[in-house]
């Protein structure tokens, strides 16, 4: 049994950390630069920006016979290392300014850092564990409805700290929920608790949480989690659940009107081999934490 929500753990305005966000030039990252100086803003955090120059496609370039397809056109193209490079650095100093933009108007520190490499492995040679790492959902999936990338799927498996995959185009409203996604026997669901109350005191929302269970011992989990969550002012109502399918819980989540969901790697949902599958299903932004 997971142990009980003490009233001297910190509460959900005691983040430290930084906020780092992951830009590529896509439209979904930049648009992410808002919410990562929403965040920042509210925790009093610095904002580092990541731009990495993808070595393996950058070696590719190089090869002869190496051709590229237009995003929107469709048309082949030979892949030239030269102009590779030049809309590389054009795209990196899109997001310099994009970055020094967002965070200047309400004086958040900023700073771009540049990598050449693999970028998980540059990414997370960069985050801490009280650090906030942000991914634009679609700037790093694919396509709307497409598999998780390479990318996201290591970052999210791997990141030291809590990893946010922000949906584009989604504003939260006060009549949606906070949906936290628990296991009742998980020390880890603290974490998720705390991310949770976080962003319900942010958007003045109110929070559920979903009980993964396959019994009914797990009452004073609840009436702790309860408990803990009264005591930060945040409005919360628990929900059993089966040890359910990753379909079941989509459907728990349009009943709670989630507008956020958070979701600890520990859980046995997100080992199971359809955690990916709901992801990708659902568009609205995802918080996983260690």
């Amino acid at each position: 049994m997971a142990k009980p929500m003490m009233p001297d753990q910190p509460g959900p305005t005691q983040v430290t950390g930084r906020v780092l966000i992951l830009l590529d030039g896509s439209r979904q990252s930049l648009a992410a630069l808002d919410v990562a100086a929403e965040i920042a803003h509210g925790r009093g955090a610095q904002v580092l920006g990541i731009f990495v120059e993808e070595q393996n496609l950058l070696r590719s370039a190089g090869y002869g016979f190496a051709r590229e397809v237009g995003s929107s056109s469709g048309a082949v193209r030979p892949l030239d290392s030269g102009q590779l490079q030049a809309r590389l650095e054009a795209l990196a100093q899109q997001a310099r300014l994009a970055l020094a933009r967002a965070m200047s108007s309400r004086g958040i520190a900023q700073a771009l850092t540049l990598c050449r490499g693999q970028v998980p492995e540059e990414v997370l040679g960069l985050v801490q564990p009280e650090d906030l790492l942000i991914l634009g959902q679609v700037g790093w999936s694919g396509a709307p409805g497409a598999r998780l990338g390479s990318t996201a799927r290591a970052l999210m498996r791997r990141a030291p700290g809590d990893v946010l995959l922000w949906a584009d185009g989604v504003r939260p409203s006060a009549r949606q929920r906070v949906v936290v996604v628990l296991n009742h026997d998980q020390g880890a669901n603290h974490r998720a608790i705390r991310v949770g109350a976080e962003l319900a005191a942010r958007h003045h929302q109110p929070m559920s949480v979903l009980l993964r269970t396959s019994g009914d011992e797990d009452g004073q989990v609840a009436e702790d989690i309860l408990s803990y969550l009264g005591q930060q002012g945040i409005s919360a109502r628990v929900r059993r659940l089966p040890m359910a399918t990753p379909a079941a819980l989509i459907r728990s989540l349009k009943e709670e009107q989630a507008a956020q969901l958070v979701l600890s790697r520990q859980s046995s949902l997100f080992l199971d081999q359809g955690a990916e599958a709901l992801l990708e299903q659902m568009h609205l932004p995802v918080t996983v934490t260690p």
